[in-house]
């Protein structure tokens, strides 16, 4: 960076007025300065020449005899003393030599007295000068020869002059020095790479470079972070079998093998998720853990009395509400036996909802397992067991219908043992109750049981820490918007707790118990239901009580961001690799469904039942599920995809039936789901691509072949049986074999075109791309017929 140095900024240095120095410019140069103007080199050069001829001093023996060491200053003084008392002596001598002939007159000797101490004071002066002493004069004599203190005060005046001057030298020759350093730093060349490249090696040597380096990092900012380029990153990756670009990403514990290899410490970057953050997942010290109540799950095959057994057990009837007997919600209920409290989960029983039963054998500590004493284990019931052993619970079996007219219990427990299930009765560790719904015969003896395989179990948690648990049931209310019921299984769940349930967030307003009951807070193994979330949770979503609610919000947005791209992986796009298949599977038809549904539960279950009817040839793509009525974005989106939407326990609103009706799309509202698999089953049987099938219609021998001009190859033929027509095909046998398969383009009989020609006729048989036809040939005439599969 070039330094300005002005005239003012001269002038202020060298101590002189700025005129002088613009003076001294116009003196040598033709243009007018202000004190402003920015000086060149060659200005300044001549400013600094012209001053230093200008303070020049002949001698500098003054200036150094002032700093001359006390010592020496000390022998100067007594030197000086001495001299002037031989002077007083002779004085005196010449005076008392002439005394005889004059004396002094009275009015004299003070005078004298006085001229005497004032050329001592004079000797003093300049000791006084050169020591900062004090020096007083008297001046009260009657006559004072000022001749001799001008004389001396010169002489002084003269010294003091030689050391300005010399001090002027001195802030020139410095101010010279600056100027020409800053002159060499205007002219400094700039550091060459390799010199740069050195010095950086060099620093790198006096100290180890630790940094930190994340689960992945591009080999530029790894060259960034160890303070070197990229090619030398690239070389050293190079030589360790590695080839990559500076744009290229590496994983962690490339990037510390290569640090380590330049020579830099390396440690691993922590990321703390959001998650992380304010979900505590740590595990609970055994000091901290209570006795819980246990979670009973209650899965069986259909009809099997499942809901009746509760109902039973519970006191209460929701049975006769249910649409096609089926249990359409996961319900949670709380019963107090034997002064404790068992939490039971009413999953449904249907094949329909093996998702829904999943998740509740999933949220649950024991799974009672209602089997009918007069029907047997049916396939509901396997997958009951699968889903039971395969969440890892207890199975109490509950052998119901024991009031029926042959009823065996022991039939039952001899089919158990083919599942794995060894009752106790048999040496195997599966309790067995037969029990009654409609007597409550043997529910107490049922309700023993939980509790004492619950004794074993320990069941314990921790009740003084945030609340986390499961979503059994999810649905949008219109007044009261969306509603969850949630079983807490460790930590307490306080009225306005900020919760985070999957993809929805929000804080708790009210929150009641199974009985409807408001209550402020909610135990480990308790059910409620609360109303405040933003949005409507999957069933089974793990939620999670949280203290901030910002970063509550950014958790959730993550997680949707997160939903939408696996959404959007889950669609195939044209590659180079699939191109081949995807042309080859043009014929493939996609039906798409809207799913809506009064519950989350029931319409994940439809979902999943419907896109298990997906073949070969036809796909079903639920393109969107929801919770609630039908409204106009949902009759728009199948507008748009060419859907039909599927209504299971909802209604469209005005609008939406309104729009559907103009835009022709297509809605099915249905109770029960059975009915609504089985429309759309059938309907998918209308989109299959139409099969065909070869019919042979006739048998014809090749007898003679005639080769025209006018029609070609022409074969002399008889109809051993059948027929054959014109538009039938010909497939020609030669010994067994198939040769070919052609269309006829001739057929004949004399010299007559003909349509058909029955058995125990002849014929002329032209084809119309085969001609190399012998005789002995065996002509297959077929038809192609198309046909459906039932």
């Amino acid at each position: 960076m070039i330094i300005k140095y002005r005239v003012h900024e001269v002038a202020k240095d060298f101590n002189i007025l700025s005129k002088e120095v613009v003076d001294i410019l116009k003196k040598y140069f033709d243009t007018t300065k202000k004190a402003q103007t920015a000086l060149e080199d060659n200005e300044l050069d001549v400013i600094f020449e012209t001053l230093t001829q200008k303070n020049l001093v002949e001698s500098f023996d003054d200036y150094f005899a002032m700093q001359k060491s006390d010592e020496e200053r000390a022998k100067e003084k007594q030197a000086a003393q001495a001299v002037q008392a031989e002077k007083q002596k002779s004085a005196k001598n010449k005076k008392a030599s002439s005394s005889d002939n004059k004396k002094p007159s009275s009015s004299e000797a003070p005078f004298r007295k006085n001229t005497e101490k004032k050329k001592t004071g004079a000797t003093d002066k300049l000791q006084a000068r050169t020591k900062g002493e004090r020096l007083t004069i008297d001046t009260r004599a009657v006559n004072v020869e000022l001749d001799k203190y001008n004389e001396r005060y010169e002489t002084i005046a003269s010294a003091n002059r030689t050391v300005s001057d010399s001090v002027t030298k001195q802030k020139l020759k410095q101010k010279s020095q600056q100027y020409r350093k800053r002159q060499g730093m205007r002219s400094h060349r700039k550091e060459s790479e390799a010199e740069r490249l050195k010095r950086i090696a060099e620093e790198r040597a006096k100290k180890t470079l630790v940094i930190t380096v994340p689960e992945e990092i591009t080999v530029g900012d790894l060259a960034f972070l160890l303070k070197m380029t990229a090619s030398e990153v690239i070389k050293k990756l190079f030589s360790l079998g590695v080839m990559a670009n500076v744009n290229e990403v590496i994983d962690f514990e490339t990037a510390e093998i290569v640090a380590t290899e330049l020579g830099a410490k390396v440690n691993k970057e922590v990321v703390v998720s959001i998650e992380e953050q304010i979900i505590d997942d740590s595990v609970d010290d055994e000091k901290d853990l209570t006795a819980r109540s246990p979670v009973i799950v209650v899965m069986g095959h259909v009809d099997h009395g499942k809901t009746s057994l509760l109902d039973a057990i519970r006191h209460t009837s929701v049975t006769t509400t249910e649409a096609g007997g089926i249990t359409q919600h996961i319900g949670a209920y709380r019963v107090f036996v034997n002064n404790q409290y068992i939490t039971f989960l009413d999953t449904p029983g249907h094949a329909a909802f093996t998702s829904m039963r999943a998740r509740g054998a999933m949220a649950t500590d024991i799974a009672i397992l209602v089997v009918a004493a007069d029907d047997g284990i049916m396939p509901q019931t396997v997958e009951a067991i699968n889903h039971a052993k395969a969440a890892d619970i207890s199975i109490v079996v509950a052998i119901n219908k024991m009031d029926k007219p042959g009823a065996s219990p022991d039939k039952i427990m001899q089919q158990l043992t083919e599942y794995g299930l060894v009752p106790e009765e048999w040496g195997g560790d599966t309790i067995c109750v037969p029990v009654s719904a409609k007597t409550k015969e043997g529910l107490d003896k049922l309700l023993e049981a939980i509790l004492l395989v619950a004794e074993v179990k320990e069941l314990k948690a921790n009740p003084n820490r945030a609340a986390k648990g499961i979503v059994i049931e999810a649905r949008l209310d219109k007044g009261r918007g969306p509603i969850a019921t949630l079983l807490v299984q460790n930590g307490t769940l306080h009225n306005g707790d900020i919760l985070v349930a999957g993809t929805a967030v929000g804080r708790v307003r009210v929150m009641t118990d199974d009985k409807g009951k408001k209550v402020e807070k909610a135990a480990p193994s308790v059910p409620v239901e609360i109303t405040g979330l933003a949005d409507v949770p999957s069933a089974g979503d793990v939620f999670d009580a949280v203290t901030d609610e910002k970063l509550a919000r950014t958790l959730v947005e993550q997680r949707r961001q997160l939903q939408k791209e696996e959404q959007f992986s889950t669609y195939q796009k044209i590659t180079l690799d699939n191109l081949f298949s995807s042309i080859s599977s043009g014929e493939l038809k996609v039906l798409n469904l809207i799913v809506k549904a009064d519950v989350q539960g029931s319409a994940e279950a439809v979902k999943q039942n419907l896109e298990k009817l997906s073949n070969d040839e036809v796909r079903v793509s639920v393109i969107h599920v929801g919770v609630g009525a039908i409204n106009e974005s949902d009759v728009m989106l199948a507008n748009a995809s060419n859907a039909i939407i599927i209504g299971f326990n909802v209604r469209p609103d005005q609008i939406a039936a309104a729009n559907a009706e103009r835009d022709n799309v297509e809605l099915r509202m249905y109770r029960v789901i059975y009915d609504c698999i089985e429309e759309i089953e059938s309907a998918i049987k209308g989109m299959l691509r139409p099969k065909y099938r070869d019919i042979n219609i006739g048998r014809i021998e090749v007898r003679n072949v005639f080769k025209l001009t006018s029609a070609g190859v022409i074969a002399g033929s008889y109809v051993q049986d059948g027929k054959v027509t014109r538009n039938s095909k010909i497939r020609l046998v030669r010994d067994g074999i198939v040769i070919t398969e052609d269309e006829i383009d001739s057929l004949r009989r004399f010299k007559d075109d003909v349509k058909e020609v029955n058995a125990g006729y002849e014929c002329g048989i032209g084809l119309k791309h085969y001609n190399d036809i012998k005789e002995g040939d065996i002509f297959e005439a077929f038809i192609t017929e198309e046909y459906r599969e039932d």
